[in-house]
């Protein structure tokens, strides 16, 4: 069995670029609760209306997720960044784990949001 070793400096470099994606989505968030703002101006329909409501929710719950990633993600750095002012050079193996587990949870947010975009694209497609 191959035995892998997670830096702090790796880890720190792929924490930024989680940051960096969480404030994308973030802003995209934004974009997507105007584009509903405007929808609700046009529309009285009910089904249409719920539909509205389920992306304002969703959006809300995925906005939800990003804070808590985004802590998670600070947490990590904290701890790195004591082992750094400590001068420990250490393998932290529960930390190195932690992180293997959160890119997991990543991965799969990825996955949720990205499903979520594209249905409410096709959503807009269809009532924009």
């Amino acid at each position: 069995m191959e035995t892998k070793i997670l830096y702090n400096s790796n880890m720190h470099f792929e924490h930024e670029l989680w940051k960096g994606e969480l404030d994308f989505w973030k802003d995209e968030l934004k974009s997507f609760n105007n584009r509903l703002s405007e929808l609700v101006t046009r529309w009285t329909n009910k089904d249409v209306l719920a539909q509205l409501e389920h992306f304002q929710n969703e959006f809300v719950l995925h906005g939800d997720v990003i804070e808590d990633l985004e802590e998670t993600i600070n947490e990590h750095e904290e701890r790195i960044a004591g082992q750094s002012i400590e001068g420990e050079d250490a393998i932290d193996v529960p930390l190195a784990k932690t992180h293997v587990e959160f890119r997991k949870r990543i991965e799969t947010q990825r996955e949720i949001y990205s499903k979520l975009k594209k249905d409410f694209f096709s959503f807009l497609e269809k009532y924009m």
